[in-house]
């Protein structure tokens, strides 16, 4: 579904529309000032370390929290005054999920189909689970972590909203269900559906978002395609090849950094002076030159001031 105004000039309405979002708690400073606009049918990502903002903002889009000014829409509905019809146009899959011990997974979903007065098609239901490999007719309290992500995950997704708004989705999953779970989200793009979510692990996230949204210190820093974000770093990271051992200080330039060597082969970090160390290259008879792509963890590092070249992966929830 792709929600219209207008007439003639009709546009299309943004799936999430930030309009100078501030949440603060007391003196606290939640988000300050966020302005965002999500495209209907894409994937954005929401990256931000610890206490950046990410959930704050994922709240108020559910009216969990109230904005202390600005505004937050959903489909050009504000989220604070038409929250109830909010709900039921979005997939919410929260960050701290809490499930009734005693009841079944399946008990569970079905109170949920109730209470939203979306019946949920039964043979689609079956497929979710068949998928995520989830066992509806155990009580909750039996499941794993794991298991109890999934039964959130298809809490989300089983009536087919136009809007997913997911909190780290494959928390606490094993690497298939992981890619399982990367796998429904590129199939609601397909199907025309808006994905928003916040994730800490950033493979997954540059595997199938199409923009993300970096927040820093309740402020977005940064909003860009995926590709775009990736091509703008002004690193280019070589691996050359040599048919002589290296002289020990070839390539000692100012923003030239070497991150790894032996005898005949050299990987560099180059921030400037990537013509001259092209032409020291070829002085030296180089034989092989392979460009080695940034990933998006390098880039997110980046913004935060991280240094060196090998990194772990960052906490970010």
């Amino acid at each position: 579904m792709q929600v219209v105004i207008g007439g003639e000039d009709s546009v299309a309405v943004p799936a999430i529309e930030l309009r100078n979002l501030t949440v603060y708690y007391g003196r606290q400073r939640g988000v300050e000032d966020l302005n965002l606009i999500v495209e209907p049918g894409e994937v954005f990502g929401f990256l931000g370390p610890n206490g950046a903002g990410k959930t704050t903002t994922l709240r108020v889009l559910l009216d969990i929290i109230r904005p202390t000014r600005g505004q937050a829409l959903i489909f050009g509905r504000d989220c604070r005054r038409e929250g109830p019809q909010i709900r039921r146009q979005v997939g919410y899959l929260p960050g701290e999920l809490s499930l009734p011990a005693n009841l079944t997974a399946r008990q569970y979903l079905a109170m949920l189909d109730a209470a939203r007065g979306h019946p949920v098609t039964a043979s689609y239901l079956n497929q979710l689970c068949a998928q995520l490999e989830l066992d509806l007719d155990r009580p909750m309290r039996t499941y794993s972590r794991g298991n109890k992500q999934k039964v959130g995950l298809v809490a989300a997704l089983m009536f087919r909203p136009q809007l997913f708004i997911l909190d780290e989705p494959t928390s606490g999953l094993d690497p298939l269900a992981q890619q399982m779970v990367l796998e429904l989200v590129r199939t609601a793009r397909t199907e025309g559906r808006t994905v928003f979510f916040s994730s800490h692990i950033l493979p997954e996230v540059q595997a199938v978002c199409d923009r993300v949204g970096i927040i820093r210190a309740g402020r977005l820093v940064a909003v860009e395609r995926v590709d775009a974000l990736l091509q703008r770093q002004q690193v280019h990271r070589l691996r050359l090849r040599f048919a002589a051992p290296l002289p020990p200080a070839a390539f000692d330039l100012p923003g030239v950094t070497e991150l790894a060597r032996s005898d005949c082969e050299v990987t560099l970090e180059v921030r400037e002076h990537l013509a001259h160390v092209l032409r020291i290259a070829a002085d030296l008879g180089a034989i092989e030159l392979e460009t080695m792509p940034l990933t998006l963890e390098e880039v997110f590092l980046a913004y935060y001031g991280a240094q060196g070249g090998n990194h772990a992966q960052p906490v970010l929830a």
